[in-house]
């Protein structure tokens, strides 16, 4: 008998922008595949901005490599509208993808991301499969705010518990108070078109739950992960345990600014705490941002190693190379995989102290936490790191690591239960419109 069949839509895919989702949408589409219940399809975005060319083709929609069971959806979003989060441009929806899902008839479409897709796929996909299962992961706050979906608001980068009009009509002025109540009232309505949404982390659901999604429609799931293999041997030396990594994507939200702040506080009274940076994306942001991270950079030459861009398979001997994990990121977060990584290989992390990193990682137990946004915070937390016996301390209390193989059990399980409770209701006549109806 044939699987049913589980279409995975992410933003991006990661061979064209590396990322914590579209790493994990990826892993979970591999081990779906390789042993899950369900046939799993991948359609990831590309096009601009994200990527600069974009090829008119008969179809947008393209095989990616030899796999036929990934897809690339190329539409042009440069004139994404970051409020509404949606197009003005509908064709690529209720054309293309529209026949895309008619072509595969999925009975599940789980989506783990809608940036520069729009909102509308949602109710697109609701219109075309009504029978359908949709699930939903939530990466981010990217509904519930509209700067970026961090929750951190304008006025000196304050962390936001909470969204109003009046308030977030303070962190962008220009954009009228009425226009946010529009935005939410967009964004909710376009998710009731989902059956259940998947969040990460207890706090990235508590924030959902604040926002107004019906307790019952969220449930918390953590990402599951490949099992590396065993934890990291220690080297067997009782040397100084002074080597920091840090790995991301270089930007604002993600606080590796504060780092390099804190390894210039950190050059003169104690040289030999070296920090190695792993990343992408510097080209991407804003210039003054750019000119910023250059200028740290330059002025902590002598104790940090710009190393760029790294593959996944190089995870292991980049960890090998590291004694801590230092994540400093500005905002919430939500599930970081680093912090996953860092555990599945035996290494401690130091972390601000707020959000899902907080969640994840025990102060004092598995890690040490620090004042968000503080470099002199966070050189205090790396030179207590460095204490002797502090390394060995930390690595005595790793959370067990949430494997890809149980993720995936449990998930066939949601899209079995929701299946069925689909199958027990009988839907609504929806009619097929070339243009949806908001």
């Amino acid at each position: 008998m044939n699987k049913q069949k589980v279409l995975y839509v992410v933003h991006t895919h990661p061979a064209i922008r590396p990322g914590g989702a579209e790493g994990y949408a990826l892993q979970l589409y591999d081990a779906m595949q390789s042993f899950g219940e369900f046939e799993p399809i991948m359609l990831a975005r590309s096009g601009p901005p994200q990527t600069t060319a974009y090829h008119h083709r008969r179809s947008p929609v393209t095989l990616l490599g030899d796999d036929p069971n990934q897809f690339l959806f190329e539409t042009d979003a440069s004139d994404y509208d970051w409020l509404f989060c949606t197009s003005p441009n509908k064709v690529p929806l209720t054309r293309y993808y529209r026949d895309f899902l008619l072509a595969h008839k999925p009975d599940v479409v789980h989506f783990q991301h809608t940036l520069h897709l729009g909102l509308d796929i949602l109710r697109v996909t609701r219109n075309v499969l009504p029978d359908a299962a949709i699930f939903f992961t939530l990466h981010e706050y990217l509904a519930i705010c509209n700067r970026d979906g961090q929750m951190v608001r304008t006025l000196e980068d304050q962390l936001c518990l909470e969204q109003s009009p009046r308030r977030c009509h303070e962190c962008f002025p220009e954009i009228p108070t009425r226009d946010f109540l529009l935005r939410k009232r967009f964004a909710q309505a376009h998710f009731e078109n989902v059956d259940l949404f998947i969040s990460p982390s207890q706090f990235l659901r508590q924030r959902y739950l604040d926002w107004g999604l019906p307790p019952e429609k969220i449930i918390w799931e953590e990402n599951g992960m490949r099992l590396p293999g065993e934890p990291l041997p220690d080297d067997g030396t009782d040397r100084k345990r002074n080597r920091l990594a840090f790995f991301g994507q270089f930007n604002h939200y993600k606080g590796v600014t504060v780092l390099l702040e804190a390894m210039s506080l950190l050059a003169e009274e104690d040289p030999d705490i070296h920090l190695w940076l792993h990343g992408t994306s510097l080209e991407l942001q804003p210039q003054d941002f750019q000119d910023e991270f250059n200028r740290l950079l330059h002025e902590t030459k002598d104790n940090v190693t710009f190393a760029g861009r790294y593959k996944p398979e190089s995870m292991p001997r980049l960890m090998a190379d590291t004694d801590y994990v230092v994540m400093p990121s500005r905002w919430w977060e939500n599930a970081p995989r680093v912090i996953q990584e860092a555990f599945a290989y035996g290494r401690p992390v130091i972390c601000s102290g707020i959000g899902g990193m907080a969640e994840k990682v025990t102060d004092g137990v598995n890690g040490l936490h620090f004042s968000a946004g503080d470099p002199r915070s966070l050189a205090a937390a790396i030179r207590r790191a460095a204490e002797p016996g502090m390394w060995d301390h930390l690595r005595g209390d790793f959370p067990p690591l949430h494997t890809m193989e149980g993720h995936v059990r449990n998930m066939s399980r949601y899209y079995t239960d929701i299946i069925g409770r689909r199958a027990e209701t009988e839907p609504l006549p929806v009619a097929l419109e070339e243009e949806p109806v908001f």
